[in-house]
């Protein structure tokens, strides 16, 4: 009987052959596969221009000025700066990807005569990007990430910290990250704000928050995350702990939020300095796959020793080897923080793994809405 590997390498050279392609695509039984497995593999090498017409259509404002309702082409060619059979080339993109759709469909189906009195309206899933500022600014940072991507081999080779994404996150590759100049904060504080904001709602769903009389947020940046937390558990008292440079922006938001007299806001570096004391629960919201092994480890053990016995311990971010969302886990994150630099994503079982290793117990997994964009541990200190 052949062994797994021996299938495998079996099947393998079956799929590689032109005649058993010619043979699936034919067959009744197996074409309606053949067709998926050959869209789904377009998409994979297609991939990189359909985010590029997402960005571009967010660089020229196109699903904004479609907001209120459907223009006609002709306004359009007024209000972009492109020649009209690029906006025109534009448009079909983002209806392919159902970002816009055509609002008149019976209008100059002749694509050499095109009739710029039909109009546009915004698309499924233009609508949903655009009820999404989190989704809208990671689509456009990831500019910085596709430039280190033009070429993907020297970007694997290069020194990790030397690209230019690593140079967006500057506390990711240098030994002291608290010695990182304040200025230098403020663009990834933006958009790590933007990106709690997807995730917020999410986590707080997964676990009550309720009852739980002080949250320390580490890494929390300018304290998105807690601000959330306190529509939800007003009683609560808040903690936040991160970089000096990032430490004054939460303290101003805070302020802003009217959360000023709760919230205390407490600078540091976790890589070196313990975390403050006094709080029953802790966070880190998509702070541990930002950084390597023995930093997590050491995060976990101070985590460990800030909480009294019986307070929680709560992780929140995206895992690798998440049903339905592997390619989110190691062909995104995996290449992503490769290009920043620092961290790795985990599985649950290596987080639950570092968490028991850091002393902790009872460790649970916590359903979400959406795995994709984030999942939940929650542990406890015995």
């Amino acid at each position: 009987m052949l062994g797994k590997r021996s299938w495998r390498d079996w099947r393998n050279q079956w799929v590689m052959s032109p005649r058993f392609q010619r043979w699936a695509a034919a067959f009744p039984l197996t074409r309606s596969i053949a067709r998926l497995e050959a869209r789904e593999m377009f998409d994979v090498v297609a991939g990189f221009v359909y985010s590029q017409v997402v960005l571009a259509c967010l660089r020229l404002g196109l699903l904004e000025r479609l907001r209120a309702g459907a223009v006609s082409e002709s306004e359009l060619q007024v209000q972009i700066d492109l020649p009209p059979a690029a906006l025109r080339t534009l448009l079909r993109a983002a209806a392919a990807l159902e970002l816009v759709e055509l609002r008149d469909p019976g209008v100059a189906v002749n694509r050499e005569r095109e009739d710029p009195s039909r109009s546009w309206g915004l698309g499924l899933r233009g609508a949903a990007l655009l009820g999404n500022p989190g989704v809208l600014a990671m689509i456009e940072h990831h500019a910085v990430l596709y430039a280190d991507l033009v070429d993907p081999l020297a970007m694997l080779a290069a020194p990790r910290g030397s690209t230019g994404l690593a140079q967006y996150w500057p506390y990711a590759a240098v030994e002291a990250p608290g010695a990182v100049a304040s200025d230098s904060t403020r663009a990834y504080t933006r958009l790590m704000s933007a990106s709690q904001q997807l995730v917020a709602g999410e986590i707080l769903d997964a676990y009550a928050v309720r009852g739980h009389r002080c949250v320390l947020d580490v890494g929390g940046g300018d304290g998105t995350f807690l601000r959330a937390l306190a529509a939800r558990a007003p009683e609560a008292q808040l903690m936040l702990f991160d970089l000096p440079g990032v430490a004054a922006q939460a303290e101003s938001a805070f302020a802003a939020a009217g959360l000023a007299a709760k919230a205390r806001v407490v600078p540091g570096d976790f890589s070196r300095d313990a975390l403050p004391t006094g709080a029953d629960l802790i966070t880190f919201v998509r702070v541990l796959h930002d950084h390597d092994d023995p930093r997590v480890e050491r995060m976990l053990r101070a985590a460990y020793e800030a909480l009294p016995p019986g307070g929680r311990l709560l992780v929140a971010e995206p895992l690798a080897g998440t049903a339905g969302a592997g390619r989110m886990g190691d062909a995104y994150f995996g290449v992503y923080l490769w290009a920043m630099g620092s961290g790795r994503p985990r599985t649950a079982a290596e987080l639950t793994d570092m968490l028991r290793a850091a002393g902790f117990r009872r460790i649970r997994r916590r359903p979400t809405r959406i795995p994709l964009q984030t999942s939940v541990l929650v542990a406890e200190r015995g």
